[in-house]
């Protein structure tokens, strides 16, 4: 590994896959349609729903009362002194039904995230204003390449993806939890199946970025059942999601669950049963997918039932190993993983590789550079939309990059390093190609993106600009 990246920086894992990631927590509000069967935390005790107050990332936002800039600004000033150079952040914004909250909230919790950027390392001056701090990003020294928001299938409509978009929302973390209706019925879900159909449809089409939590364990299901749940979100075009968030059922003192536990009206797996389980999951993802997480982040000593492993991740990888089981999503054949645990300096000949699938009635395809051993190196999502996209910008004859990505160690923007890929032309050649199949495949001439703000500046470079009056940047071929 270049000794420019890793020389004195502790966990250089945070860095490898090629962005900064900065989580911050909203203040505890109320789930707009009560408290899941499973679900731990919540405003009575101090939390954001599902939340425990001794949780890594609870305690974090709690240090700053829940103040979004001070949040950023504290973690920002840990990665430096961790001897990080934060440049390209991946903010996710934790803490229940984020889009539930009031309207003004949400724009000054943005605001000010995006703020503490912008700023960074100095406090907060005066308030800003949402549209102020997204034009002031575009050419910060730090800049935001991505939003996730997390929220429920039924409150991700259309209205409420308009409102992402506004926000600058480039990814969205849906609570599907399970495929089965009677399950959702069960657990006090409080939305359908339905619900999380359309709403993947109505993300996708508006160029999002899809993950899913799946909690596989919940009362009603068992091992076979939880199986079949993952090859039919893979198997279905009505879901494929891009990303995944796998959450075993966890027991957690009160909850509803734990009170059937209780009762000795419900049992977890055993966790020899678990590894085995997650194992044959993981050998069935599809290369497109990225499995993003494996168990929630709670303290063990809160779980009296449910996997009690903190590496469950790494133990399933072992289990599979010693099997010759082989997990093909993302997350597993990042090459930055590869060069930080294996080879430093590996170079392996680069391919271009092609997947097309059919998604939520419209047409998706995945580019990735590739080598010899399938390590990826960058990738890119185009999305021929379905004839149900409801967002004016989108007619038929666009076609929207829905996400470009390039691995490796992280690279400040303006900056080269030897043993990255970042900056070597990975992510302009997957944009040609990209712009190549929608006009000579799909007839298509109109190119939108889903954009990061701090990603504005790099697609004007390639002759993209902003869509008047819209979130996205856009190219006529």
């Amino acid at each position: 590994m270049d000794k420019v990246l890793v020389s004195g920086v502790k966990k250089p894992v945070r860095m490898i896959s090629g962005v900064t990631v900065v989580a911050v927590m909203s203040k505890p509000f109320p789930c707009p349609h009560g408290r899941c069967m499973y679900c731990p935390g919540g405003v009575d005790i101090g939390t954001p729903q599902s939340y425990l107050e001794d949780s890594p990332a609870v305690m974090r936002a709690l240090q700053y009362n829940f103040d979004p800039y001070d949040q950023v600004r504290g973690r920002l000033l840990q990665y430096v002194a961790m001897g990080h150079k934060p440049s390209k952040i991946e903010l996710i914004v934790m803490g229940g039904t984020f889009p539930a909250m009031p309207r003004d909230y949400q724009e000054w919790f943005i605001a000010n995230a995006l703020e503490a950027m912008n700023r960074f390392p100095r406090k907060k001056l005066k308030e800003p204003t949402l549209e102020k701090a997204q034009f002031k990003n575009e050419k910060a020294g730090i800049r935001c390449i991505g939003l996730t928001l997390e929220t429920r299938p039924d409150w991700s409509k259309e209205k409420h993806v308009d409102w992402f978009l506004h926000l600058g929302a480039t990814r969205i973390e849906l609570g599907v939890q399970t495929v089965y209706d009677d399950i959702l019925l069960k657990i006090d879900r409080g939305h359908t199946v339905k619900d999380s159909v359309e709403a993947t449809r109505i993300l996708k089409d508006a160029g999002y970025k899809v993950v899913y939590h799946l909690m596989p364990g919940l009362p009603g299901s068992d091992p076979d059942r939880d199986f079949e749940m993952f090859k039919e979100v893979f198997e279905n075009p009505q879901y494929r999601p891009d990303m995944l968030k796998i959450y075993p059922t966890l027991v957690i003192p009160g909850t509803k669950l734990y009170e059937k536990w209780r009762e000795s009206c419900y049992r977890s797996y055993s966790i020899d049963v678990w590894i085995e389980l997650l194992a044959k999951i993981k050998s069935i993802i599809p290369k497109y997918v990225r499995i993003m997480r494996i168990q929630r982040d709670l303290p063990l000593h809160h779980i009296v039932d449910g996997p009690r492993i903190g590496n469950l991740r790494q133990v399933v990888q072992e289990y599979m190993k010693k099997r010759g089981m082989r997990c093909k999503c993302i997350r597993c054949r990042e090459v930055g993983h590869y060069m930080l645990k294996i080879d430093a300096k590996h170079r392996g000949k680069l391919r271009l590789e092609k997947i097309v699938y059919e998604a939520s009635g419209g047409t998706e395809v995945f580019l990735s550079y590739v080598d010899d051993l399938d390590l990826i190196y960058g990738f890119l999502r185009l999305r021929i939309p379905s004839e149900h996209a409801h967002r004016w910008e989108v007619n038929d004859k666009t076609a929207i990059i829905r996400e470009l990505h390039v691995y490796g160690p992280q690279v400040p923007v303006g900056e080269f390093y030897q043993y990255s890929w970042q900056h070597k032309g990975l992510g302009k050649n997957l944009m040609l190609e990209a712009e190549r199949i929608a006009v000579e495949e799909f007839d298509k001439r109109k190119i939108l993106v889903i954009s990061g703000i701090g990603v504005r500046e790099y697609y004007r470079k390639l002759g993209y600009r902003r869509h008047k009056n819209s979130f996205y940047m856009v190219k006529y071929i």
